[in-house]
């Protein structure tokens, strides 16, 4: 029998989800603050498939590339006020991606269990999860509650794991950009990588890990090779 490229995730019973750009879909938003806080530098528009080949963490290091010099603090802390207040502003006009929230509700069937974990500040993410009415599908929600040092996610995992005492080699953390795939490494967990976001397919799959089209291709993949508790 053909090997499954999946099937090492036969042991996962949860999933970590990433929310911009996998359950959130967002990308337009994004894309339009980004361009106009680059404008007053004289940084001309670009188009989501450009950005999606450069876009990285840790940001302030992908914002000084894409303006081609460096940032004073005062600016990079203008800049940042800037971007939330435009992408803000283009929030209503997002919605959530595709099978979502029935995707969640069929992981939970499958008798799998799921929380949420998000790089946007942890006020910001909680209230747009109860806007949208998800609270009920996940064990616990966090954002970001302070600023790591190499801006990644992985030190936030952990301890979004340790608080539910969750074992992460069970764990598949389900994201849209390297850094979840990173995150995840380092913490023992498995990754599965949605190309649907801020990263094109080609740059996920240099990860090394598994690349599915969405949050739904995510879980019948997990559903699918999923073993007996």
């Amino acid at each position: 029998m053909a090997e499954n490229r999946f099937d090492h995730l036969s042991g996962v019973r949860h999933i970590v989800w990433d929310w911009n750009g996998t359950l959130l879909d967002d990308n337009h938003a994004n894309l339009t603050a980004l361009n106009r806080v680059c404008e007053p530098f004289g940084r001309a528009p670009v188009d989501l498939d450009y950005w999606r080949t450069v876009f990285r963490r840790p940001l302030l290091e992908c914002y000084q590339d894409h303006l081609g010099r460096p940032l004073a603090k005062e600016e990079w802390e203008h800049l940042n006020t800037e971007y939330d207040r435009q992408y803000r502003s283009l929030l209503p006009g997002c919605g959530l991606a595709d099978g979502v929230p029935g995707v969640l509700s069929g992981w939970t069937t499958a008798g799998g269990s799921q929380s949420l974990l998000s790089m946007a500040s942890h006020r910001h993410v909680t209230g747009l999860v109860a806007d949208f009415g998800l609270e009920p599908h996940f064990t616990r929600v966090d954002g970001r509650k302070y600023d790591a040092v190499d801006d990644s996610k992985a030190e936030h995992l952990v301890h979004h794991l340790a608080e539910q005492g969750i074992d992460p080699s069970t764990v598949v953390l389900v994201g849209d950009i390297d850094d979840d795939a990173r995150a995840a490494r380092e913490v023992g967990a498995h990754t599965l990588l949605v190309a649907s976001g801020m990263m094109s397919r080609e740059r996920l799959e240099a990860t090394g890990g598994p690349v599915v089209g969405s949050p739904v291709e995510a879980v019948a993949a997990l559903t699918e090779v999923r073993s007996p508790a």
